[in-house]
């Protein structure tokens, strides 16, 4: 069996690749929706229990799997380093899809190195600061001292536990913009302008995670940029296409 840890777009579909081509595979995910989104796949087995290290050994072990894929959120590095660790004491193969980055050439990007420095830069860098950083990054945002006086607006999934989440926080309702993406370069710019944007916060998540139309409508408007750079992983071993991660497989259980 192929587990997959599979909470993305890109995951899910690597998962049906994967499936398609006489696998049997588990992917894991951690939320309701991405299970729904799952259900497309017939035949593919659902776990949706997160996992620690010790977590990852119990279910290799119980579950006689052959090949972990790691198509985990790219920002998700605890999740990358708990999987390699089990991988290793169980001897199960690990292998990380990871997406490319979407390439930036312009002298209004502000590379930092996590949600704490991202508060803090874009603080200084703006008085309405525009959040596409994603749910999890919000109790940092919302407790920041250097964003006490600004105004800030989060765009987040359209979630019921998500949006409670961010009221909790403080963020009142004409301050939360409950979407799901990836949105248009256009759509991007209507919404920096109609929430008076004047900098943007964002992760650098790829194509797919819809970095690029961001990008793009920044540097139309001219707004400055903080970008929450990728952490630094090291893979045991890394592919950026279906095919690189299905040979890997093949390779691990053709022998």
């Amino acid at each position: 069996m192929i587990f997959i840890a599979a909470g993305t777009q890109d995951g899910r579909e690597l998962a049906g690749f994967i499936l398609e081509h006489g696998y049997e595979v588990t992917a894991s995910v951690v939320s309701e929706y991405g299970e729904e989104l799952l259900n497309r796949y017939k035949g593919i087995k659902v776990n949706n229990k997160a996992m620690d290290e010790a977590g990852f050994v119990e279910y290799f072990r119980k579950n006689q799997v052959e090949c972990f894929v790691d198509a985990s959120h790219p920002y998700a590095a605890n999740i990358s380093t708990n999987a390699m660790r089990a991988c290793e004491k169980c001897g199960v193969p690990y292998i990380r899809y990871e997406r490319a980055s979407s390439q930036l050439d312009y002298d209004k990007a502000y590379y930092v190195e996590s949600v704490e420095a991202a508060a803090e830069k874009a603080g200084e860098l703006g008085k309405h600061v525009f959040l596409t950083t994603g749910s999890r990054s919000l109790p940092v945002f919302a407790r920041a001292a250097k964003l006490k006086d600004c105004d800030v607006i989060c765009r987040i999934l359209p979630e019921s536990e998500v949006v409670r989440e961010a009221r909790e926080l403080g963020f009142s309702p004409n301050h939360i913009i409950a979407m799901q993406g990836p949105f248009s370069k256009e759509l991007n710019k209507e919404l920096f302008i109609k929430y008076n944007a004047d900098v943007v916060v964002t992760k650098n998540s790829g194509t797919l995670g819809g970095a690029d139309t961001k990008f793009a409508a920044v540097k139309e408007l001219n707004l400055p940029l903080v970008i929450i750079d990728r952490p630094k992983v090291e893979y045991t071993n890394v592919s950026d296409s279906f095919e690189g991660v299905l040979e890997f497989i093949k390779a691990y259980t053709e022998k």
